[in-house]
């Protein structure tokens, strides 16, 4: 198909069935009549097998799972049709986003217009179920949902990886189990480096990224696996910098916020696709600063707090399921730097720990399912800064190392948020390490 692009739109009330004009104009495809053109539709469909690869035929009756994760995918109608047939794609890995569906009808109408014209689906997790209705309107969409990312419990383990220890800059990494047990070191990969930060993607897997090695700020990541394996470097995307912040956004997508380059403070973004892949700098939103913490709330959203302006600042900067951060939000609670954030409960966030200006402290802070800051709650645990954290065993949380000069402490968070004593540390002690969790 060639022609203009014009993504189908289901427009419900009223029994029409519309779709956007290639100028932007909603032009209607059927009228109120439509339902009989359907009432011969055969209960059911058949599911295929998922469909990975960049071309493919539908067949009438059949439903597919379309997975995009590493290419966009033309799908080509049947070349002929009768009235009532009905096929249905579905996101199978919620990636059209990315990579999008383009659908051919092959010589029929789709939606009232001829093949000239080209279909694209480009929403995560969008199902289409498509009728035919005869030659004059071909074939319809009668549904085309989105559904929403429906969070698990959360993910079982995690990981603690790279920091300062005595001697210089690592990429050492310690995995945490289900149970919140951090277990001894495993030999680094990827550039050692300090100040790195890190969140989850594809609902099962993570990345650190940034950060500062033994002179040079950077931009590279290095992806964690579902298994906990951190992968080889990746080339860095965006401004390089350290002393940032990263959270999860979306259910399965991730966002590297702020940050410091050595010369200014930052508030640009980096969002991280559900593959993985780091895109170009987002402008930035809200006060400018290094050595702030992020986490998730609300099961799809994130929050970035606290932080260095030059001077200390509790201000918080909520982010969208989208991924799109928020202005300011007046400071709740003891401003202070480089402490640290993870979720627990499934649905809410802690901050804790840090620097308040003259002392290091265990003070946290509460983040609701609204993504509201609460009031300072008594620490609890040695008071240290430059920790790590990270959500463990689907609804708590793990607050790990730190100091000024290096620990291996940690102090497990339950899933309504108490933040227990220390925990005898195990592995290399160190501070300014990154965290997070997979599954």
């Amino acid at each position: 198909m060639s022609g203009i692009i014009g993504s189908r739109l289901n427009v419900r009330g009223s029994g029409l069935v519309s779709k956007l004009g290639t100028d932007g104009q909603v032009l209607t495809s059927a009228g109120a009549g439509i339902q009989s053109a359907f009432e011969d539709v055969a209960g059911g469909v058949s599911w295929q097998a998922v469909e990975t690869g960049s071309t493919m035929t539908a067949v009438a009756g059949n439903g597919y799972p379309i997975d995009t994760t590493s290419n966009a995918c033309t799908i080509t109608l049947p070349a002929s049709a009768s009235n009532g047939d009905q096929i249905v794609f579905t996101d199978y890995a919620r990636t059209w986003g990315t990579n999008a569906i383009t659908i051919d009808s092959n010589g029929l109408n789709y939606q009232g217009d001829d093949d000239s014209y080209t279909v694209e689906y480009t929403t995560d997790g969008q199902s289409v179920n498509i009728v035919y209705s005869g030659s004059t309107n071909g074939w319809i969409p009668i549904e085309d949902d989105t559904v929403t990312y429906v969070p698990t419990k959360g993910n079982e383990e995690g990981i603690f990886a790279y920091g300062y220890d005595a001697s210089g800059v690592t990429a050492v990494s310690n995995l945490l189990s289900n149970a919140g047990v951090v277990a001894t070191d495993v030999t680094g990969v990827g550039t050692a480096r300090q100040e790195v930060k890190a969140c989850e993607y594809g609902g099962d897997k993570g990345i650190c990224g940034y950060g500062l090695d033994a002179s040079t700020y950077t931009a590279v990541t290095n992806l964690v696996s579902n298994a906990g394996v951190v992968g080889t470097d990746v080339t860095g995307v965006g401004t390089a910098r350290r002393s940032g912040a990263a959270c999860g956004y979306g259910g399965d997508k991730g966002i590297f916020g702020f940050g410091y380059d050595g010369s200014s403070f930052y508030s640009l973004t980096n969002l991280v696709s559900n593959a993985g892949v780091v895109g170009t700098d987002v402008t930035g939103v809200g006060t400018a600063r290094q050595y702030l913490a992020g986490c998730e709330y609300g099961d799809d959203k994130g929050i970035f707090g606290f932080g260095h302006t030059g001077s200390l600042t509790g201000v918080t900067n909520l982010v969208s399921n989208v991924g799109v951060v928020a202005s300011d939000v007046s400071a709740v609670g003891t401003a202070r730097s480089t402490l640290a954030a993870c979720g627990y409960g499934y649905d809410k966030g802690i901050f804790a720990f840090g620097w308040d200006g003259s002392s290091r402290v265990s003070t946290s802070n509460l983040i609701s399912n609204t993504g509201v800051c609460g009031s300072d709650v008594t620490g609890v645990g040695t008071v240290r800064q430059y920790l790590g954290a990270t959500q463990y065993g689907g609804d708590k949380g793990i607050f790990g190392y730190g100091g000024n000069a290096p620990l291996s402490m940690s102090n497990l968070v339950s899933n309504a948020g108490v933040v227990a004593s220390d925990v005898t540390g195990v592995g290399t002690a160190r501070y300014g390490l990154a965290a997070c969790s997979f599954n």
